[in-house]
């Protein structure tokens, strides 16, 4: 569909770059993520207006993530872009250190998502086109950002369990400011001027076949079911009575299981089809959101949900990027990577977010992760639907 592209080779400079992107992006979310609800609920907000205002990044997520992945398919220059989205993040980072009011920190979150909200499609259309279907490799350089993760969701639970959540805007500008710094090592990866030049390729005829729009449908409810994770578990474990320490190394548990599966995918994922693992990673969800509905009062069973994010996340982000990837090649992989992000984490997340809210203030968080449940439910059949619809790609393509 282009001619070649990427004009950094895949060798291991240009992959500790995006290591390091990755390790300071997922260290940025890590505590960003898990705390914003308890530092909005210090502000003294309602859990209805909590869940208005985490929203807002999946709400961004609707048409922001597709606009910058179509301006970097137009342009061939996403590490450019990906520097201008973490220093506009950054700067509207400062904005949280002034305390004014539901509305205000509604506009400082906004021009903070619009930008940070862009870059994992941008970094995935980028990685993806680096490691050319070595989901191995892709694997470890993703393993980076768990670490990233695990270190600062560990790290600021016993940060704010032992000095408050005061610190939160200031843990939110150091991390976007590694972020930033990270970018700046990024090797430079425009697309050559030939494929740059050639007609533009439309993106609507891949999302009229069945095995597609199935594939979406399921992103759609999958995602919006682990919103009730996202967006709620640190206030449902907080209500149970659990400390934040105790709330943050439940999130490393999870964290935990995540690295294990990007350090061992390479070796495992060949063993069956990407829409297998998307069914694979549907039952997983299923089974770990009913045990968070139904069984939290249990530490062992939180325990072992939180183990089952291996399959419920690490293992299905593997499986939609390495599906968007097939689906959406060459000059439709910004937009292909930008679909995913705004369908997934846009829509599912404006929805799973807003009702989740809605839900646990009026019926309570069992019978909101209840609803989760079933949403995974229907997602693991949509799975069995874009299995059954499965075409094996040609030799070659990623798969």
């Amino acid at each position: 569909m282009s001619g070649p592209v990427a004009s950094a080779p895949a060798g291991r400079s240009p992959l500790l770059a995006f290591a390091g992107l990755s390790a300071s992006y997922f260290a940025h979310i890590g505590f960003f993520n898990p705390y914003l609800p308890l530092w909005l609920q210090s502000l003294g907000l309602p859990i209805f207006t909590i869940s208005l205002l985490t929203s807002v990044q999946s709400f961004t997520r609707v048409f922001a993530p597709y606009a910058w992945g179509a301006l970097s398919d137009h342009l061939g220059d996403r590490v450019k872009l990906l520097r201008i989205s973490a220093a506009v993040a950054l700067v509207a980072s400062f904005g949280l250190l002034w305390h004014g009011g539901a509305w205000w920190v509604f506009l400082v979150l906004l021009v903070m998502f619009v930008h940070t909200g862009s870059m994992m499609s941008l970094t995935e259309a980028a990685l993806a086109q680096l490691v050319a279907g070595d989901w191995g490799r892709y694997g470890r350089i993703r393993l980076c950002g768990s670490v990233g993760f695990l270190v600062t969701v560990f790290v600021a639970g016993e940060w704010f369990e032992r000095f408050g959540m005061g610190h939160f805007p200031g843990w939110a500008s150091a991390t976007l400011a590694l972020v930033l710094f990270a970018t700046l090592r990024l090797p430079e990866m425009r697309e050559p001027p030939a494929a740059r030049g050639t007609p533009r390729v439309p993106v609507l005829p891949v999302l009229r076949q069945p095995a597609v729009r199935w594939f979406f449908v399921s992103l759609l409810f999958h995602v919006m079911a682990h919103f009730s994770v996202y967006g709620f578990i640190s206030l449902y474990l907080d209500a149970l009575g659990y400390s934040k320490g105790t709330i943050g190394a439940l999130w490393a548990v999870s964290v935990v299981a995540e690295i294990a599966w990007f350090g061992l995918q390479g070796r495992v994922i060949a063993r069956l089809s990407m829409p297998q693992w998307l069914l694979l990673c549907g039952a997983a969800t299923v089974l770990r959101l009913g045990m968070t509905a139904w069984a939290a009062h249990w530490l062992w069973a939180l325990v072992v949900a939180q183990l089952l994010h291996a399959l419920s996340f690490a293992a299905h982000h593997t499986t939609c990027v390495a599906l968007v990837s097939r689906h959406f090649p060459g000059q439709l992989r910004g937009r292909g990577q930008a679909l995913f992000t705004v369908i997934g984490y846009g829509f599912g997340g404006v929805v799973g977010v807003l009702a989740g809210g809605a839900a646990a203030q009026r019926f309570g968080f069992v019978a909101m992760f209840g609803a989760a449940t079933v949403l995974a439910l229907v997602a693991t059949g949509c799975a069995w639907r874009t299995l059954r619809l499965d075409t094996p790609p040609a030799a070659g393509s990623a798969a």
